[in-house]
């Protein structure tokens, strides 16, 4: 498909103050885009702003709260103009197993990545018709594989592919289009976060090859930047991702057995595995929900 020149495109991204979102956000900005940037961390997000090249603009939203980014949406479209890219990337994570976990935090994952990001569709959705624009949902790896340990990160990633390539047959005909973008382990605070745990880090380092790496942030977001520009029904941060497409009908089982096996290996070690979300950005977002208790009360 022949690419779309960002030069003078407006584009949105969420979870913008760091990671995938922050980069992406540069990477934009320095092919000509102006930048509309949004997250919790208001000063982390003023910093990342004043970095880029071009025009941008920063807002505070939790992307699960509709009348906060509906809010964000008309501003957006009022400060630019226009919107033409949306980029929901805002996810957070958390590791474990399932029956120890915290149910707060396990609800948290599915509410920021899958309702978040359907949030973010909805409010933008009518800018984008107007633009023939396109919408870029970040799923992962987490998708197109189960995984032990990561109940609510798989479902949200898959609820959140499932929901975009239901969407992309809805809006077709007004021009926008709609991609998934799939991330293996990219080296974010996120990832850092959950490697923070010895059993986590374990059983990752005990995955099959290639899965089985940390694979840097600039290529992966080159790969995404590339994907805007192509405006792609499917985006791989990481090469081999593409071809997991084909066997992913054979992966629950193998990771049944297999996984299984590696669970029980760590079996006496799971009792002391940390819950919560993990990395800065889900110290931010627990910040945040703290706050806003504290503002209601």
């Amino acid at each position: 498909m022949s690419k779309v020149s960002l030069e003078g495109q407006v584009a949105v991204v969420t979870g913008a103050a760091r990671g995938v979102g922050e980069l992406l956000a540069r990477k934009l900005s320095a092919r000509g885009a102006k930048v509309a940037l949004v997250g919790l961390e208001p000063d982390v997000l003023k910093q990342v702003a004043e970095r880029l090249h071009g025009e941008s603009a920063h807002w505070y939203a939790d992307v699960t709260d509709h009348e906060a980014m509906a809010r964000v949406a008309a501003e957006v479209q009022e400060h630019f103009g226009r919107v033409d890219i949306v980029v929901a990337n805002a996810g957070v994570a958390t590791g474990g197993p399932f029956a120890a976990s915290d149910p707060e935090s396990w609800r948290r994952v599915i509410e920021v990545n899958l309702i978040g990001s359907a949030v973010t569709g909805r409010v933008f959705l009518p800018a984008l018709s107007v633009s023939r624009g396109y919408l870029l949902q970040i799923a992962s790896l987490a998708a197109i594989t189960p995984a032990p340990m990561m109940t609510a990160y798989c479902a949200s990633k898959s609820g959140v592919e499932a929901y975009a390539h239901s969407l992309r047959a809805e809006v077709g005909h007004q021009g926008v289009r709609v991609g998934v973008a799939y991330l293996s382990w990219t080296d974010t605070d996120m990832v850092r976060g959950a490697d923070q745990d010895d059993v986590m880090r374990e059983l990752r380092q005990r995955l099959p090859w290639p899965s089985n790496k940390t694979y840097p942030l600039g290529p992966a977001v080159d790969r995404i930047v590339d994907g805007i520009e192509r405006r792609a029904a499917h985006v791989y941060g990481q090469w081999w991702l593409r071809g997991m497409q084909g066997v992913r009908g054979y992966l629950p089982g193998v990771i049944g057995a297999v996984g299984q096996r590696e669970v029980r290996r760590f079996a006496d070690r799971l009792a002391g595995m940390r819950i919560g979300l993990v990395g800065a950005g889900g110290a931010a977002d627990e910040q945040h929900r703290t706050t806003s208790v504290t503002h209601r009360h």
